[in-house]
C-alpha cells in the first residue's frame, strides 16, 4: 500500500513523503476500505506544519476525508462489503487502504458521486453544525474566506434558512462570479472601507481567516452581534484593537464530535446527503497519488481549483 506520511513538522511539501508499506493484517473489529479519492484541504495541511503538534503522534498519515469501497467488515456490518463509504475519524485518509470503526463509517448513497462524497465531511459537516449552533433566520450574515467551500456552503444554506442578507469577503477576483451566482454579495478584502462597512451592519460573522481581516471585522461590529471564529487560514489569530463589542465564539468541528454519538453522527450525514444532492460544489482537479506534490502545491495558489488525490 502507498501512504503519504509525515515524520516531523514543517512545510507540507517538504515533510510529506509517499511511502510504500506492507499491508498490515486486518483487525477483526475494524472495517477496511480501499480508497478511491481524497481531497486536499487546508485543514489537511495545517497539522503538518505543527499547529496541533500537542495532539498528533508522529509518524502520521495525512488526510481527514475521502471515499472508498469496503473490502472487509466485521460480522455486524458485512452488508457493507463492496459498498462505498466514508472511512472517517480513524487513521489518515491519504493512503491506499484505511481501517476505521464500522460504526463511524458512513455509507454513501448511489445518487452521490465519488467527487462529492469525498468532500462531504470537513466543509459540509462544519457548515451544517455551525448553522445549527448559530441560527441565521432574519439576520445579516458576513463570511470571510468566502472563496472557500465551507464559506460557500454557509452562504447558500444561510439563505435557505432565512438570512436576509449574506456578504462574503474574498481574496481572488476569479471567485466573484461564483459568489454572485450563489447569492452572496462579494466584498474585496483589499477594500478596507467596504470590509468595515459590511462588518458594521452584520449581525453574525463566520470568520475563516483570523489575522488582520478578522481583526478589522470584529473591531467594526456592533453591540449584540456575534463573531464566530472557525478557522485561521491566515495563520494568525485575531488581535482586536480594544475590547470587542461583538461576542466572540470559537467553533471547531472536533469539539462537536467529542460528544456526538455514532447514531447522531450517522443522522447528520443523512441530512447532508439530502442537502448535497442539489449542491453545486466547486470544481476539482484530480491528481494521481504519485503526483501528490503538484496537488499540494496547488493549494497554495490563490483561486486555484481544489485538488483531489486518486488512488489505484
Amino acid at each position: 500500500m502507498k501512504a503519504l506520511i509525515y515524520r516531523s513538522f514543517g512545510a507540507p511539501i517538504k515533510q510529506l513523503d509517499l511511502e510504500t508499506l506492507d499491508l498490515p493484517p486486518v483487525n477483526p473489529t475494524q472495517m477496511r476500505v480501499a480508497m478511491t479519492v481524497s481531497p486536499v484541504n487546508p485543514s489537511d495541511l495545517i497539522p503538518i506544519t505543527g499547529a496541533y503538534s500537542h495532539r498528533i503522534q508522529l509518524p502520521a498519515v495525512a488526510g481527514y476525508e475521502g471515499v472508498g469501497r469496503v473490502i472487509y467488515a466485521p460480522e455486524t456490518h458485512t452488508e457493507l462489503i463492496g459498498r462505498r463509504v466514508l472511512p472517517l475519524r480513524g487513521t489518515g485518509t491519504w493512503q491506499s487502504y484505511v481501517d476505521c470503526s464500522p460504526d463511524l463509517a458512513v455509507p454513501v448513497p448511489d445518487t452521490i458521486s465519488d467527487l462529492v462524497a469525498a468532500r462531504a465531511y470537513i466543509n459540509p459537516l462544519a457548515a451544517l453544525t455551525m448553522l445549527d449552533a448559530f441560527p441565521v433566520t432574519g439576520k445579516r450574515v458576513l463570511l470571510s474566506g468566502a472563496g472557500s467551500t465551507c464559506a460557500e456552503l454557509l452562504g447558500r444554506w444561510a439563505q435557505e434558512q432565512g438570512a436576509v442578507k449574506v456578504q462574503g469577503i474574498y481574496r481572488s477576483d476569479n471567485r466573484v462570479s461564483r459568489l454572485v451566482a450563489c447569492g452572496i454579495q462579494p466584498v474585496s478584502m483589499n477594500d478596507l472601507h467596504a470590509v468595515k462597512a459590511a462588518a458594521s451592519e452584520a449581525d453574525l460573522v463566520f470568520d475563516a481567516l483570523g489575522g488582520p481581516v478578522g481583526s478589522i471585522v470584529i473591531d467594526a461590529m456592533r453591540d449584540g452581534t456575534v463573531f464566530v471564529g472557525y478557522g485561521l487560514l491566515s495563520g494568525q489569530s485575531i488581535q482586536p484593537s480594544g475590547t470587542p463589542r461583538a461576542s466572540y465564539r470559537r467553533f471547531h468541528l472536533r469539539d462537536s464530535l467529542v460528544t456526538m454519538t455514532p447514531g447522531t453522527w450517522q443522522r447528520q450525514f443523512q441530512r447532508l446527503w439530502h442537502a448535497l444532492r442539489d449542491a453545486d460544489l466547486p470544481p476539482v482537479q484530480v491528481f494521481a497519488i504519485d503526483d501528490w506534490q503538484r496537488a499540494v502545491e496547488q493549494t497554495a495558489r490563490p483561486g486555484a481549483v481544489k485538488p483531489v488525490l486518486r488512488f489505484g
